[in-house]
C-alpha cells in the first residue's frame, strides 16, 4: 500500500424514476477506465448528508437533497483503504454533466440490471448492498 490511512469516502447513488443510474467513467489514476457512482473524500467536520451533496455537485453539476445514508463497505482497492458510506439522492435538480475533467469523460444513466463493465470497486460493493438491500 502507499500509505497506511484509511480515509472515508461518499458515494451518491443517483436514480431517475424509470430506475436508470448515473455512472461517470473514470480516467486518471484511480480506477481508470472503470465506471463510477459519485463521491469523494469526507472533509474535516463534514455531516456524511454535506459530503454527498458536495461531491454530487462538483462531480456532476446537479443540485441534491433529502439524502439517506443506506450502505457502508470497506474497500481495499487500488493501493488504497476506504470506508465508503453510501447515500441515496432523494430529489435532485439539473442535467448531469463532466465538471472534473482531469477524473471522469463521461456521466451517463444506464440500467440498474445492465449495468456497464468494470464497475469501480467501491461503487460495485455500494450498489451490491442497494440492490440486495443491505447495509454491509
Amino acid at each position: 500500500m502507499s500509505d497506511k490511512i484509511v480515509r472515508v469516502g461518499v458515494g451518491v447513488l443517483v436514480l431517475e424514476p424509470d430506475g436508470k443510474v448515473l455512472l461517470g467513467k473514470r480516467k486518471g489514476k484511480l480506477g481508470e477506465g472503470t465506471f463510477s457512482l459519485p463521491g469523494g473524500h469526507l472533509e474535516f467536520g463534514e455531516m456524511l448528508e454535506e459530503c454527498a451533496r458536495r461531491e454530487l455537485k462538483e462531480e456532476t453539476g446537479l443540485d441534491g437533497w433529502d439524502f439517506e445514508i443506506v450502505s457502508m463497505t470497506n474497500d481495499i482497492a487500488y493501493d488504497k483503504h476506504f470506508v465508503t458510506i453510501g447515500a441515496v439522492v432523494g430529489k435532485f435538480s439539473g442535467t448531469a454533466q463532466v465538471m472534473e475533467t482531469d477524473k471522469f469523460e463521461s456521466w451517463d444513466w444506464y440500467d440498474l440490471n445492465d449495468l456497464p463493465e468494470p464497475l469501480f470497486i467501491p461503487s460495485a460493493k455500494f450498489l451490491e448492498n442497494f440492490s440486495k438491500d443491505r447495509f454491509y
